[in-house]
């Protein structure tokens, strides 16, 4: 998978970490740029087509592959976090669930063979270093990201046939909007974005962009109450 010369799509790419991606595809030469949105005019760079697109509406995301059967290179980066414990309403767990499990999902199960078609290309879903560890403020969102984990795996498994490549994407906290309020260590959304597409080069199933993703995977081969220490 060459960026130079490809044509991809970004979900959730009107801000942060999305529209990093969509910036860095043009600059490494991706000859078409679809970038997302539920409101598509919230999307103004030029160079880009903006293309409206809600991924919890099956109906939305069939009418986007519609649009977009171009398409070799499909970033699955919209999500939301909402601060849902698990013992909070269902309503919460849902939005996530239906954000940031089903959304790659219907994504990757519309686009399959739109990728196929175009030679394979290639599939990168954003997790989270939260999909191995869970807080207390991040229940849902863990939980919603874990299952996106699991799937990921799945996908690669059932996209390998028709060559296409399927690469998750763990972080611990990026520096936009979404963790505004986090008081620690955070990752530029570019050094993010600019590891993914060398990856996606690559063809790397997995990148850890940053030393939190690193730990967190590393400390789920040893002693689980050394990820929880509180409850030990």
């Amino acid at each position: 998978m060459k960026i130079n010369g490809s044509v991809a799509l970004v979900t959730g790419a009107n801000r942060g970490l999305g529209k990093a991606f969509t910036e860095a595809l043009l600059a490494r030469g991706a000859a078409k740029v679809y970038a997302t949105a539920r409101d598509a005019a919230s999307i103004t760079d030029p160079r880009v087509v903006p293309l409206q697109l809600d991924v919890t509406d099956p109906g939305s995301v069939a009418a986007a592959a519609k649009q977009a059967g171009d398409v070799q290179l499909l970033i699955n980066n919209a999500g939301i976090a909402t601060g849902a414990g698990i013992l909070d309403s269902d309503e919460e767990l849902r939005r996530e669930m239906e954000t940031n499990f089903y959304g790659p999902v219907r994504m990757s199960r519309e686009f399959a063979p739109i990728l196929a078609a175009n030679g394979g290309g290639a599939v990168v879903n954003v997790l989270s270093a939260l999909s191995w560890l869970s807080l207390p403020t991040t229940a849902g969102y863990s939980a919603s990201k874990s299952a996106a984990w699991a799937a990921t795996n799945a996908l690669r498994l059932a996209l390998h046939e028709q060559g296409t490549l399927v690469t998750g994407v763990h972080i611990g906290y990026i520096d936009t909007d979404m963790a505004a309020h986090v008081d620690g260590p955070k990752v530029a959304a570019a050094d993010v974005v600019a590891q993914v597409l060398d990856g996606v080069e690559a063809g790397q199933p997995e990148v850890l962009a940053d030393d939190v993703a690193r730990q967190v995977k590393s400390g789920l081969s040893g002693d689980l109450r050394q990820l929880y220490p509180a409850v030990a």
